[in-house]
């Protein structure tokens, strides 16, 4: 099963909105999904992604392949992302 990290489209007509999502390749791409990790809204200016660093780092490191928008995004939040604070015990 090829697990791909790709886009999902919800929204209404021209006012698009997609979601983040993880699903088995093979799969639609409006279809059924594994995990909804994130959004992204287009038309919002200023901050229009949210997405959860920690679950994509997870998917990619147990095989994941992201489409190449959302490899675009995960590259900006990890650019964007303050640095990691050390683990308080």
């Amino acid at each position: 099963m090829a697990v791909k990290i790709r886009l999902k489209r919800v929204g209404a007509k021209n006012s698009p909105i997609f979601r983040v999502v993880v699903a088995d390749g093979r799969s639609p791409r409006d279809g059924k999904f594994l995990e909804e990790i994130g959004t992204y809204q287009p038309l919002k200016k200023g901050d229009n992604v949210t997405l959860d660093l920690e679950r994509a780092k997870y998917w990619m490191s147990v095989g994941a392949q992201p489409s190449d928008t959302v490899a675009s995004m995960i590259r900006k939040k990890v650019r964007t992302a303050p640095a990691s604070a050390p683990a308080v015990a």
